[in-house]
């Protein structure tokens, strides 16, 4: 039987899944951290939730999508993440 606390991975990676389930529209990172922030009730910072969405899209469960830049032919902009279908 496992001691001590619940490691972070497993608390910030099963809210990454749930949030992005419970809504349509693709999410970028600082909305996830946003959205985690709230449901979790402590600051949880970006970079942390880049980290465990990396491998999320690792894993194979959040699919990214690349957006156009809006002002620059050619170029990737924002990166939104979803769930894989």
């Amino acid at each position: 039987m496992k001691r001590g606390r619940p490691s972070e991975r497993g608390a910030i990676q099963t809210s990454i899944l749930e949030v992005l389930s419970s809504t349509q529209i693709p999410l970028t990172i600082s909305s996830l951290a946003k959205m985690i922030s709230q449901k979790v009730g402590r600051t949880v910072s970006w970079n942390t939730v880049r980290k465990y969405l990396d491998e999320l899209v690792q894993i194979g469960k959040v699919q990214p999508l690349r957006l156009p830049h809006s002002k620059i032919e050619g170029k990737n902009g924002l990166t939104v993440y979803q769930l894989k279908k």
